[in-house]
């Protein structure tokens, strides 16, 4: 994604996944545009932010209303149809946290 998200006045929740790829695609691409078009249907869903490099790493942070807007997330059956082909066939490594934003500022593009 190439923008910010517009996220509330704090708290609300990060969702911080880490991953290094394996070589391929292995319908990678495919998933994740589905995940793309889904995500934003679900409710508490607030935005993310994602970026890969040349060397395979990846985070993307997606940014959530409340723990229970995560949970029902977690649980979408697309999307642990998603986990598992990621754990099986998409990342040789991946951390994934979660925080609560208590505090956010920054300063916006002229």
């Amino acid at each position: 994604m190439s923008s910010f998200p517009k996220t509330p006045e704090p708290p609300y929740y990060a969702v911080i996944f880490s991953s290094r790829r394996t070589l391929g695609d292995n319908g990678y691409d495919a998933m994740a545009e589905r995940m793309l078009e889904l995500v934003p249907q679900q409710p508490g869903f607030l935005g993310t932010e994602s970026a890969r490099g040349e060397d395979g790493f990846g985070i993307t942070v997606s940014y959530w209303s409340s723990a229970e807007a995560m949970a029902c997330w977690k649980a979408n059956m697309e999307h642990v149809v998603a986990q598992e082909m990621g754990k099986a066939a998409w990342y040789e490594h991946y951390e994934l946290r979660v925080a609560k934003v208590e505090r956010a500022y920054g300063k916006a593009s002229p």
